[in-house]
């Protein structure tokens, strides 16, 4: 099959907003089958493409290529598989990517990546990467018709001294060769439009889609939150603590903020969105009918 058509040029040539999920891989066969009826599901809403998430330190790398091709083969996506520096050394990131372009895949997720489980602290092996940036650079020598995304922080990545200086370090990625930007999670849109003025008076002037997660349950998105320094608007906290532990009360209030959140964006000029959908189809699927109405 032709190799995939690059996310910059969908930016340009795309009439609407474009439309992204976000897959995480399955421990073992069984999810591998699970995620592949959730991207059956998925089809018919038809995302301009998808993207792979990529395991700390091994643990979901092997799966990240598999589930990469079943979703790109199998079902016919545009995918994004993700790429981090985490375990891995020059020469085996330029062996990565030869063997992603060389399977058609023409856009990579570019990051740095969390440490992996049981460390606390990022840390590069021998000859490895320190930061998403040089892994831009050194994809982009490798094959310059790779596009890239590249993580941003609204609220400041947690590692970050300052917003100023996390911002400076988005715009060394852009600069090295990054083509957009995906957001982390946020749940109170002032706080994306705040960022996009920001990066553009730095500056940055790539496409910066908004990535937007709907909410579960109280406990797990309280966890997320936690873990990327994005944080709950008030409403929403009480909203979800009125609906107590019922699941469905939960679910219906998350596909609202967020339907909410993406209409919103839309309106006023965001590039598209991005969605997490946790491998889940229901929410997905609720949120394109909920935008279609």
């Amino acid at each position: 099959m032709p190799p995939d058509s690059s996310v910059a040029q969908l930016f340009t040539q795309q009439a609407h907003p474009l439309r992204s999920l976000e897959f995480f891989p399955p421990k073992d066969d069984a999810g591998v089958e699970s995620l592949r009826q959730t991207a059956k599901a998925l089809q018919r809403i038809q995302p301009d493409f998808v993207s792979v998430t990529y395991g700390a330190g091994g643990s979901t790398r092997e799966r990240t290529a598999q589930v990469s091709k079943i979703l790109r083969e199998d079902l016919g996506f545009t995918v994004m598989p993700h790429l981090t520096c985490v375990g891995h050394s020059r020469t085996e990131l330029k062996e990565l990517a030869d063997r992603i372009h060389a399977n058609g895949f023409r856009n990579i997720m570019t990051l740095r990546g969390d440490p992996p489980k049981g460390s606390t602290e990022f840390a590069a092996v021998a000859d490895g990467l320190h930061y998403a940036s040089e892994l831009v650079g050194l994809l982009k020598s490798q094959h310059q018709d790779f596009c890239l995304g590249v993580g941003g922080y609204p609220e400041k990545h947690p590692e970050a001294v300052s917003a100023d200086v996390d911002l400076a370090n988005l715009k060394t990625k852009v600069d090295a060769g990054a083509d957009f930007i995906t957001t982390q999670l946020f749940f109170d849109n002032t706080v994306y439009f705040r960022f996009v003025d920001r990066c553009r008076s730095a500056g940055i002037k790539v496409p910066i889609v908004p990535g937007i997660m709907t909410v579960l349950s109280l406990k797990q998105i309280q966890r997320f939150t936690t873990m990327c320094g994005a944080t709950l608007p008030v409403t929403l906290v009480k909203r979800l603590e009125a609906a107590g532990e019922d699941s469905d009360i939960v679910e219906t209030i998350g596909i609202d903020w967020a339907l909410g959140q993406i209409r919103e964006l839309i309106a006023k000029g965001a590039p598209g969105y991005h969605i997490y959908i946790v491998n889940r189809a229901k929410s997905a699927l609720a949120l394109a009918a909920g935008l279609a109405a």
